[in-house]
């Protein structure tokens, strides 16, 4: 009991040698975590439980009753105990909510059917430990979540299992759990016996390498939302870009998009994108996929032959990008086949006008009503076809890709576009192409992000979004007909658009209408706008990207050509600075108004060259 440094120092006992072949090892290239320990801010509640309450319908996860050849685990029958099904037939009754600091070496004292939650104060991930002394046998969940629901910790909310289940015999016990989790708040359940909690902690399990960089303004909002964004990326940039690191933990494409771009700011270098891009060039073939198609997420793949063919697209569209960032034009050279496939793969998707209809599997646009609207022909899929095409054909100046991808353009214009909105899809009837009523917010976000249009060819729709879309829409309902964006994607892809155009001011007023309820309740960044999914989720750390590029200035990075292009804008700000990372140093900006002039230090590496963009739009 007490040694928490236990992996540091193993067991030396003697033991039969057990020879085996030899296996190559990849080469790690990212940083280890550093382990710190994190202990609860407060303690919230203290109550009583009732067990064996009747419950009408109990959640099953298809985890529990979907097991089989696709999806690997033990049958439900073979299972001793279940705790999602004991958890569900719990009800609390809260004794006291009355707050007061955590104590460490004060002790949670927890009796048969009571309970006790408590606050770590921001989002975290990692290992949860503490010391448990129990008078007799004793039985201990753990439960937690990101948020409160109804003041109370809800273990089912995200989809999953957030539970972790002790049966102890009388004694003291160091115990830690063996798998990292995600929460803020955690609730500690006595089902038998009696036990006392000491030295509660959460062993962080996060990225190493973003504490560096630093962003800070004059408005105390934005500092929280950044840091929002900075906890966000370390807990989703381990070893490998996650879509969330609590229920899935998971390589998801697309998503990477976001997140590797806030790599190169936080850390000053692209490891782990290079991992995924290796992970991907490595098997020989991806098993359960048609030919020429990449998995959505991997590793970690899935055995139902399920995948999102605008994830593959995805792919293509950041590799462009991650050539830019690294110079690894051997690993993107590598690539070459596989997108290669993946064309040939689209080939027998297209229709006598050029673009892709009934695509095939999981067609997914955004978390929004746009999903629903995916076939026969899926306009912000053909967008995004359309920009993987030119991305190719520049990475492999190949101009017939472009060209392509040009003509797709033109085409999705002519048809998608109904004088007000671009519209979503078109179905076959009778063998014609019918385009649709159906409109999204998102929709017009890829057609400018993708450079179907833009503010000069359609002027009167860009000025449309800007200032009647946006995070106050829904209040004034504007333009209800056309379906509202959610966080993924829609509202990121606008801040890029309101970024491309120039209009910074507008940016630092939406960041806080978008994201600072979420930095003040959770200390991170969503996978929606509400909280009814993740709430911290790896994409949405692009908040920081944001700030550096919009607010502080910092348009771009060259680390290749070696160059920092700086725009210093008003943004509303007295002051702003920050610190990023490149792998040949930090670069320092910071900038504050003087009598109405503004002034500004900076300290770039050596051999980089300073440009400032004043003509830039």
């Amino acid at each position: 009991a007490g040694d928490d440094r236990w992996w540091e120092r193993p067991a030396v006992q003697s033991a039969a040698r057990s020879i085996q072949a030899a296996r190559k090892l990849l080469v790690r290239r990212v940083a280890y975590p550093q382990f710190l320990k994190r202990q609860p801010s407060h303690v919230l509640a203290q109550g009583t439980l009732e067990q064996d309450v009747r419950v009408e319908r109990l959640w099953k996860d298809r985890s529990l009753v979907n097991i089989g050849p696709q999806l690997k685990g033990y049958p439900e029958g073979e299972l001793e105990v279940v705790p999602s099904t004991q958890l569900q037939q719990i009800r609390s009754a809260f004794a006291s909510k009355a707050e007061k600091p955590y104590q460490p070496n004060e002790a949670i004292v927890l009796r048969r059917n009571t309970f006790s939650i408590v606050d770590l104060g921001t989002n975290l991930t990692g290992f949860v430990g503490a010391q448990v002394r129990c008078v007799e046998p004793t039985t201990l969940y753990i439960t937690f979540d990101e948020i409160l629901s109804q003041d109370d910790v809800d273990f089912k909310r995200l989809g999953c299992v957030n539970a972790i289940g002790y049966e102890l015999q009388p004694g003291t016990y160091q115990l830690e759990s063996f798998e990292p989790y995600t929460m803020r708040y955690l609730k500690l359940n006595a089902l038998a016996g009696e036990c006392r909690v000491e030295g509660l902690y959460l062993r962080e399990y996060a990225n190493p390498e973003a504490d560096q960089a630093r962003f800070a303004c004059s408005d105390p909002g934005l500092n929280r939302i950044f840091e929002a964004a900075r906890e966000t990326f370390r807990q989703n940039a381990v070893d490998v870009f996650m879509d969330c690191p609590s229920r899935e933990r998971a390589g998801w494409l697309c998503d990477s998009f976001f997140t590797a771009r806030v790599a190169l700011d936080l850390c000053g270098n692209t490891t782990i994108e290079k991992n995924m891009y290796e992970n991907y060039l490595l098997p020989p073939r991806f098993n359960h996929l048609p030919e020429g198609m990449l998995p959505m997420c991997y590793p970690a793949d899935h055995y139902d032959g399920v995948f999102i063919p605008n994830w593959a697209l995805w792919f293509v569209i950041q590799l462009e990008e991650y050539q830019a960032r690294s110079g690894d034009r051997e690993l993107v050279a590598a690539l070459r086949p596989r997108l290669e496939g993946l064309y040939e793969y689209f080939q027998r998707f297209k229709n006598a006008d050029g673009l892709l209809e009934k695509l095939e599997s999981w067609v997914f646009v955004e978390w929004s009503a746009a999903n629903s609207f995916v076939q026969d022909v899926s306009y912000p899929s053909n967008m995004l076809y359309a920009a993987a095409l030119a991305a190719a054909g520049r990475m492999y100046d190949e101009p017939a890709l472009l060209n392509e991808a040009e003509q797709i353009r033109e085409v999705i214009r002519r048809q998608s576009f109904d004088g007000e909105f671009f519209v979503d899809n078109a179905v076959r009837k009778d063998g014609r192409l019918e385009v649709t009523r159906n409109r999204s917010e998102v929709c017009q976000y890829f057609a400018f992000f993708f450079d179907v249009a833009t503010p000069q060819t359609h002027g009167e729709l860009w000025d449309r979004l800007a200032h009647q879309f946006g995070p106050r829409r829904k209040a004034t309902g504007t333009f209800p007909e056309v379906h509202p964006a959610n966080a993924f994607i829609g509202n990121y892809l606008r801040f890029e658009l309101l970024s491309r155009y120039g209009m910074p001011g507008q940016i630092r007023k939406e960041l806080a209408d978008y994201y600072l309820y979420m930095a003040d309740r959770t200390g991170t960044l969503w996978e929606n706008v509400g909280s009814e999914a993740s709430c911290n989720h790896g994409f949405a750390s692009h908040v920081a990207h944001s700030l550096y590029r919009d607010l502080l200035g910092v348009r771009h990075i060259d680390t290749q050509n070696k160059t920092v292009r700086l725009k210093i804008a008003d943004v509303g700000l007295d002051w702003c600075e920050g610190k990023l990372l490149t792998p040949d140093g930090p670069i320092v900006i910071r900038w504050w108004n003087d009598n109405g002039q503004t002034r500004r230090h900076v300290e770039i590496p050596a051999g980089y060259v300073l440009i400032d963009s004043d003509d830039e739009g």
